[in-house]
Parts: C-alpha cells; sequence; structure tokens
C-alpha cells in the first residue's frame, strides 16, 4: 500500500510540475474572469426567473381577486331577492378564495425577498467583476513586460533556451576537436617510438630500426675520423718541411722548379694532386 501511495505521489508530483511549466498567467486570468461572467449570469437568469414567478402570483392574486370581488356582488343580488342560502354559498365561496389570496401573499413576500437578494447579489457580482477585469489587464500588461524583459535578459546574458543549446552543442564541437587531437598525438608519438606499424611499414620493426641508427652513427664517426686523419696527415708534412728551408742551395733549386713547373703550385703537402 505504502507503494502505491509513493507512486501517487510521485505522479502527482510530476503532473504538478508540467502543469506549473505549462500554465499562462494571462490566460489563467482569464479564465477567472470568463467563469465570474458565468456565474454573474446565472445569477441575473435565476432573478429573471424569480421576477416571472412574482409576476405569476400576482396575475393569480388578481384573478382570484376578481373572483372574490364577484362573488361579493352575487351575495348582494341573492339577498336582494331574499335568497339568503345562495348568499352564503356565494359569501362561503369567497371566503375560499380570500384563503388563497392569504397563502398567495405570502408566497409573494417570499419571491419578493428572493427577488431583491438576487438583485443585491448581482450588484455585488458585477462590481467585483469590473474591478476583476481591471486587475486582470494590469497584471497581464505586468507579465508581459516582465516575461519580455526576461527573455531579452536571458538573450543578453546568454541564458536562454536556444543560446544555452548554442553553447552546449559548441562545447561538444569542442570537446571531439580536443579528444581527436589527443588521439593523433598519440597515435603520431607510437608510430614514432615503433610501437604501432604505419601503412608504409616504416617504423614497424625497432630492433631494425635501433640498427640503422647506430650504422648511421658508425658512419658518421669513420668519416669524421677520417677527416681528422687527412687534417692530421697535412699537418706532418708541413711539419717535416720547415728545416729543409735552411740549406740556401735546396731552397733556391726548390724555388726554381716551382717557377719552372708552374702546376707544382697545384700539388697538395703531400706532393700529389690536390
Amino acid at each position: 500500500m505504502s507503494v502505491m501511495k509513493r507512486l501517487s505521489a510521485i505522479v502527482q508530483s510530476k503532473a504538478n510540475k508540467a502543469l506549473d511549466k505549462a500554465e499562462n498567467p494571462n490566460d489563467m486570468l482569464d479564465l477567472s474572469y470568463e467563469k465570474q461572467v458565468e456565474n454573474l449570469q446565472k445569477v441575473r437568469r435565476a432573478l429573471a426567473d424569480v421576477a416571472t414567478a412574482k409576476k405569476r402570483l400576482e396575475l393569480q392574486a388578481s384573478q382570484l381577486q376578481s373572483q372574490a370581488d364577484k362573488l361579493q356582488g352575487q351575495a348582494k343580488q341573492a339577498l336582494a331577492q331574499n335568497n339568503e342560502a345562495l348568499a352564503r354559498e356565494a359569501l362561503s365561496r369567497r371566503a375560499a378564495l380570500a384563503d388563497q389570496l392569504q397563502g398567495l401573499g405570502t408566497q409573494h413576500q417570499q419571491v419578493d425577498a428572493q427577488q431583491q437578494q438576487l438583485e443585491t447579489t448581482a450588484q455585488r457580482l458585477q462590481t467585483q467583476i469590473d474591478a476583476f477585469r481591471t486587475k486582470k489587464e494590469t497584471l497581464k500588461a505586468t507579465y508581459t513586460a516582465s516575461q519580455a524583459q526576461a527573455n531579452i535578459g536571458e538573450a543578453v546574458s546568454g541564458i536562454s533556451e536556444s543560446m544555452t543549446d548554442a553553447g552546449m552543442t559548441l562545447q561538444r564541437a569542442q570537446d571531439k576537436i580536443d579528444q581527436m587531437q589527443a588521439r593523433a598525438g598519440a597515435i603520431d608519438e607510437l608510430l614514432d617510438t615503433g610501437a604501432l606499424p604505419d601503412a608504409l611499414g616504416t617504423g614497424g620493426d625497432d630492433i631494425q630500426r635501433q640498427l640503422d641508427q647506430v650504422g648511421q652513427e658508425g658512419q658518421v664517426d669513420s668519416e669524421l675520423a677520417a677527416l681528422k686523419a687527412q687534417l692530421g696527415a697535412g699537418a706532418g708534412a708541413g711539419a717535416a718541411e720547415l728545416p729543409s728551408s735552411s740549406n740556401g742551395g735546396e731552397a733556391t733549386g726548390t724555388a726554381d722548379q716551382d717557377d719552372n713547373n708552374p702546376d707544382s703550385a697545384t700539388q697538395g703537402p703531400g706532393g700529389g694532386a690536390s
């Protein structure tokens, strides 16, 4: 039983929230005004019915009074003809009509009181409706202005539903872009380290990559050593020729030889062609 009560409470709360969200104050004010107008119309219809009943009672009383007056005249005529029995009968009927007239008078007083009460109620309702109509229009104008101001404020501050949806769309797009950039960077790092083979097969074998790197480093070292050896050999040849220049004859002969052989200027320090 408690489960059903909880379920009923949950359904009722959800329904109340949905109704509150769907409820428009302007529509509710108009509906309330229409109901008040309908109540006033009902009171006026009842007033018309009471007035009709009062008029009917008055007509019946008038007819009975006419009959009573006629019986009164007939009783006088009977007495004028020395017919006392007939006069008594006429007077008896007139007395019965008098009782009916008294009852109609009582009913007429009651209906008249109801009519006065309904008239007072109708006037009071009309006054209330007029005041409510003025208040309703004021509230509707205030609500419309407040709603417009709120919508403008939401649009300016970016918290409106459309702006919120647009902001969420941009945020989701940015998140996807960041995710794809991170994925691309991670794949590039894995390809560089050789953890993942690429489509062309390069970088797929990390052992071969390390061997190639060692071979390249060895080749560089060999070339560097060869350059150092060439530089060392050139320096040694220059140092060996310096003492022989003190011998004038050899220096002169060498100079003459150099002058006679122009091609000797193209020879390197080791005597070979540069």
